[in-house]
């Protein structure tokens, strides 16, 4: 089975789980290259972050639109409006609002906005690197489990309901599933990564693992002007 890599951001950087020949490890990093500098060829990584931005145009990024419809009535508020790639530099919140409103129609959330540093690592890293495409695919976490469960997580990941849900569906497929969750959350957690990020970090490495059967939204994807497609990967059984 190929080499599998879950990514989600975190305070400390980047979290990740790397699941080799049955052999889980885990860790977190300050950039996203820490992680992947040495991943072989073959290896197949999924992370939680967008990949493939907007220039131009009055609407989202299909796959964005495509993903809340999946997740209603209750989890596609999870999915938020990739930015446009001209506010990546900028330094202000209100110029870089304002620009995304110009560019897409849309003013930033304080929340995206937020994530623009990571969303610039990893259009970087996508840019710089050619072999990426093959390697790296944007994924949403409540969408993995969607396709996990049959349909959306009735609880948010942030609540005890959430978490005991999400926990269920992973522990079949895999068994271990809570011991590895609570050894990398005593040993990251609290400053560095929330508990909802090793978990999400853990189904992205789960779904991962099946390269094959990970489907696409849009079916089709377009590529946005750098070249990278615009889309994410989810798995059903």
């Amino acid at each position: 089975m190929a080499i599998a890599i879950g990514i989600d951001g975190c305070k400390g950087g980047w979290f990740y789980f790397h699941l080799d020949d049955g052999i889980w490890t885990f860790g977190v990093e300050q950039t996203i290259t820490d992680i992947l500098s040495d991943v072989p060829d073959g290896a197949h990584v999924l992370i939680d972050m967008p990949i493939g931005l907007k220039e131009r145009g009055k609407t989202e990024r299909e796959c964005d639109l495509a993903a809340r419809e999946l997740l209603r009535p209750k989890r596609h508020s999870s999915v938020f409006p990739a930015p446009c790639r001209q506010i990546l530099n900028m330094d202000s919140y209100e110029s870089a609002s304002q620009k995304n409103q110009k560019v897409t129609g849309r003013r930033l959330s304080r929340q995206t906005w937020n994530l623009a540093p990571k969303i610039r690592e990893v259009d970087e890293l996508m840019r710089r690197y050619g072999q990426a495409k093959d390697v790296v695919r944007e994924a949403h976490p409540e969408l993995l489990f969607r396709g996990l469960a049959g349909g959306p997580m009735a609880h948010s990941k942030k609540t005890r309901e959430g978490f005991t849900e999400r926990m269920t569906i992973l522990q079949l497929f895999e068994s271990d599933a809570k011991s590895l969750i609570a050894t990398a959350f005593l040993t990251h957690g609290g400053y560095e990564v929330a508990r909802d990020d090793v978990v999400d970090a853990f189904v992205l490495t789960i779904c991962a693992q099946h390269p094959a059967r990970l489907k696409t939204i849009p079916e089709n994807p377009p590529t946005d002007p750098k070249g990278l497609p615009m889309q994410m990967v989810y798995l059903t059984f």
